[in-house]
């Protein structure tokens, strides 16, 4: 079946959208498919209907019609879906909210079977998370983690998958909402019980003990929490606790809690939850069947893991389903039946494979060796802006602007630059501070950068002295915005600033010729600049407050504003 095609809704708010989206994470993890369903279907329209919002709604439409195609059994609709909703995540900011995009993508990749996209997505939300532009602790950046958790620890990579789950706590700890903080803490608990059974499995029981006490933790954490959970969340803690209790080695402490807690799920719990709580209790079983010698503890081990198995494939939970797979020819070769046990196997490496197994030893590598280099670009890249930035005003500095000068290629076309100095900067100095002085150069900049052509840049090239760069511009082209930025420093509002007059500044102009212009250009960009700082010492000479080129007539849309300055030729 393809995907239902989403109808279209009226225009809608972004937080009618968030709205949406949050009330469709929230059951998107549940074992409720009549739910989700539904869901999906409100989520689909209110997401048709985002055009023009903010480009994330447009891969969040693209993100529902791929868990709609998992939900509808279409493959080839959850993967040309996440091909556009990739397309449309390369539109999207740095930003908490794409981290939490790329986590649920990457949740879908994941339970379509497709590793190495959901690997690739999960590297990408993971770094996300880390960098500075995923802001504060906000609803976004906790539903982020909760998802790339979730993805992790399907990928198989539970150290990961309980980093994220511990940082997503933190998350929702400094959010005060206590069911966010409660289901965290069941994610924490569940992913430390998930990794104790696969330590155990290695033979190390110390350190699946240590897991299990870290698991037992979260969840006695959740309890504390003031909040009533769904009986279905409520029932899965039941089911992870105990499972705690096995791995730390109480068999019988574990099995009458676990055996309650199944008779209520068989009873009201959905699918996924009743082969997970059959897994469980198929493992504890089996533990006692080991240790007393129990055949009929073993018999019912292997029937609970045949349900449980087909209850996996049912709720489209292939990792499970190959975890039963697994244990079921182990247990079977236990109780001496080969035969059986090689049926399992097969199963098993049918549905796995040696290459898929390494596959996610390699990405397991591979997300290690990204994030590193990740990281290693991240640096390099602060390192550069912090060379080349002035951090003052967050210009390109002096040595930014002589690179920039030193690729210019005079008389290839026109080109133009003007020293701009702050007049009487040193008395705003002396009668204010430092601290009004830098006040006064964060405003000049800003107010330069505003007032120049699209193309132009400005840069602080020392002190009180800024450098603006004009690409193609001639001498009229150049005086003209000179006189349009030195207007608009003098015109601006300083009241705020404990000032005894208004700021005002002198520019300087010198103009490189294209090739076949009446004047040679000068020898290379210094020659320029001495120019362009020689007419600012005559700007400063003249009165200041005013704009000095080399020669040529002001401009006729150029005049006296009324705060004193003028553009004039040097003399």
């Amino acid at each position: 079946m393809t995907p239902r095609p989403a109808r279209r809704a009226p225009d809608t708010t972004t937080e009618e959208l968030q709205t949406v989206l949050w009330r469709l994470l929230a059951v998107a993890h549940r074992d409720d498919a009549a739910a989700l369903a539904g869901l999906l279907d409100e989520a689909g329209a209110a997401f048709a209907g985002s055009e023009g919002i903010d480009p994330h709604w447009v891969v969040w439409r693209h993100a529902v019609a791929a868990r709609r195609g998992l939900f509808d059994e279409d493959p080839d609709a959850v993967v040309a879906e996440v091909a556009a909703a990739r397309e449309a995540l390369d539109k999207c900011p740095p930003s908490a909210d794409t981290a939490l995009a790329m986590a649920y993508l990457a949740h879908v990749e994941v339970t379509a079977d497709h590793v190495d996209g959901a690997m690739l997505l999960a590297v990408d939300a993971s770094l996300l998370t880390d960098a500075p532009a995923a802001g504060g602790p906000s609803r976004a950046l906790h539903e982020a983690h909760r998802w790339l958790s979730m993805t992790l620890s399907t990928l198989d990579l539970e150290e990961l998958a309980i980093a994220h789950a511990t940082r997503g706590q933190h998350v929702a700890a400094a959010l005060r909402e206590p069911e966010h903080l409660w289901r965290m803490r069941l994610l924490s608990a569940q992913q430390h019980v998930e990794l104790a059974q696969t330590v155990l499995r290695r033979g190390d029981a110390v350190r699946a003990k240590e897991l299990a006490v870290e698991s037992i933790a979260s969840a006695t954490a959740a309890r504390d929490i003031d909040w009533e959970p769904d009986p279905a969340d409520e029932d899965l803690l039941d089911v992870v606790q105990a499972w705690a209790l096995v791995c730390s080695g109480d068999l019988d402490d574990a099995l009458g809690p676990l055996r309650r807690v199944r008779r209520h799920v068989q009873g009201t719990g959905g699918v996924w939850l009743r082969a997970y709580t059959d897994l469980v209790l198929a493992r504890l079983l089996a533990r006692i069947a080991e240790r007393d010698g129990d055949p009929i503890a073993g018999e019912e081990s292997i029937g609970l893991l045949v349900d449980a198995a087909g209850a996996f494939v049912a709720a489209g939970d292939r990792r499970r389903y190959r975890q039963c797979l697994l244990e079921l020819g182990r247990n079977t070769a236990d109780l001496g039946r080969p035969a059986e046990a090689l049926h399992w196997l097969e199963a098993y490496r049918a549905d796995a494979g040696r290459a898929h197994a390494r596959s996610r030893e390699l990405w397991a590598e591979m997300f290690v060796r990204r994030s590193r280099l990740r990281e290693a670009e991240r640096q390099a890249a602060l390192l550069r802006r912090h060379a080349l930035e002035d951090p003052l005003t967050g210009l390109g500095n002096r040595r930014s602007a002589e690179r920039r000068l030193g690729a210019l290629r005079l008389g290839e076309e026109p080109v133009s630059l003007a020293v701009v100095d702050v007049d009487r900067f040193k008395s705003v100095n002396d009668a204010a501070s430092h601290t009004e002085g830098d006040a006064v150069l964060r405003r000049v900049a800003d107010l330069l950068r505003e007032h120049s052509r699209t193309g132009d840049e400005v840069y602080r090239w020392a002190g009180d002295e800024f450098l603006v760069v004009l690409p193609t511009a001639t001498e009229a082209q150049a005086v003209v915005v000179m006189e349009r930025l030195r207007s608009a420093v003098a015109g601006a509002d300083w009241s705020d600033l404990p000032l005894d007059e208004p700021v005002t500044v002198s520019i300087g102009v010198a103009t490189a010729p294209a090739a076949g212009a009446e004047e040679p250009a000068p020898v290379g960009w210094r020659a320029l600049f001495d120019s362009a700082d020689l007419n600012l010492f005559s700007a400063k000479r003249g009165g200041r407050n005013r704009v000095r080129a080399p020669g040529g007539a002001q401009p006729a849309d150029t005049a006296d504003d009324g705060t004193g300055g003028d553009t004039g030729v040097a003399t």
